[in-house]
């Protein structure tokens, strides 16, 4: 999976968890919880299902760190 591939999932996918959202408007650098006021469910929402599109565990500390669309990006290119 490519960096570009990896964002597309993630907005993709956050549409459809927080759809009153615009994750394609998001800047890559921005904070995805604080800037879409994203709730603690709705993370775990976006790793459980990062995870089943991925077929890839992702582990709790993992998840943790990743807090911006450019870190997704590069966690989820770097693992494929």
């Amino acid at each position: 999976m490519t960096p570009s591939e990896a964002t597309a999932l993630v907005v993709r996918l956050l549409g459809e968890i927080a759809p009153d959202t615009d994750p394609s408007s998001l800047a890559g650098d921005a904070d995805l919880q604080r800037s879409l006021d994203l709730d603690s469910m709705d993370i775990v929402n976006l790793v459980a299902a990062l995870s089943e599109e991925t077929g890839r565990e992702i582990p709790d500390r993992d998840a943790r760190a990743l807090r911006t669309l450019d870190r997704w990006s590069a966690y989820l290119a770097a693992a494929s």
